[in-house]
């Protein structure tokens, strides 16, 4: 089975050649698909030299910034593997994970699964608030979705890829972890949760998420699940 991971880069210079090799170096049979999202600090240089070097399957080039779930839907259509997972371009995730996580897909025992930063893997210890925030929003998306996660939050989401091309996205920034959960439970999709490991970033080392994408968080909760298109109900 085939994995296809997608890197959203945008201004991640410092860490992109590192997340690159560590996926590069799992025993997965894999391709990486890299979208440099209109970096201005280099990334995109760094991201053309490794696409020549044969280390990036393919990259895609945003010519004005459009945000995470812009980007992430671009490598969703360059998809060529059986599944799809999302890596970010920092070092907070490891992909290491990534094996185990793929396994209940594996076995047909899943359509999806969840890596949950709150199920007792090893973590940097950081911001207590961050965490607080998480399981709220977590808690107020498993009351719409009906779905019993931990972390609705998490970049480690690993979908069956023929599933993931037919979900109706639209989110063009951090709506996407919203209203993909809110997708794939409305498509009725077989949903299981891991524990992986997590070391999160300060702001000085480059955390991008603040208080009010947690604001935002709660608007894309009532939307994408009041609000489904008719394509997204399970038939």
């Amino acid at each position: 089975m085939r994995l296809s991971v997608l890197i959203p880069v945008y201004n991640e210079a410092r860490t992109i050649e590192q997340v690159v090799e560590r996926v590069r170096s799992l025993p997965l049979p894999l391709e990486i698909i890299a979208i440099d999202d209109a970096s201005v600090d280099g990334s995109g240089n760094v991201l053309e030299r490794l696409h020549s070097a044969g280390r990036l399957d393919a990259l895609e080039r945003h010519t004005v910034n459009r945000g995470k779930g812009a980007a992430i839907r671009s490598g969703i259509a360059r998809a060529t593997g059986d599944v799809v997972v999302i890596q970010d371009a920092d070092l907070e995730y490891d992909p290491v994970d990534l094996p185990a996580l793929l396994k209940p897909i594996i076995d047909g025992r899943a359509d999806a699964v969840f890596g949950s930063r709150f199920q007792g893997g090893p973590h940097r210890v950081l911001y207590y608030w961050h965490s607080v925030g998480n399981r709220v929003l977590t808690t107020l998306s498993n009351m719409f979705t009906n779905l019993n996660l931990t972390d609705m939050e998490t970049c480690y989401k690993l979908v069956r890829t023929d599933l993931m091309k037919g979900l109706p996205l639209t989110a063009d920034r951090f709506g996407f972890e919203v209203e993909v959960t809110a997708r794939l439970a409305q498509a009725g999709a077989r949903i299981w949760e891991l524990p992986i490991s997590y070391s999160g970033r300060t702001y000085a080392e480059g955390k991008k998420i603040t208080w009010r994408d947690g604001v935002a968080a709660l608007f894309h909760i009532l939307r994408y699940n009041l609000f489904p298109p008719d394509s997204a109900r399970r038939h």
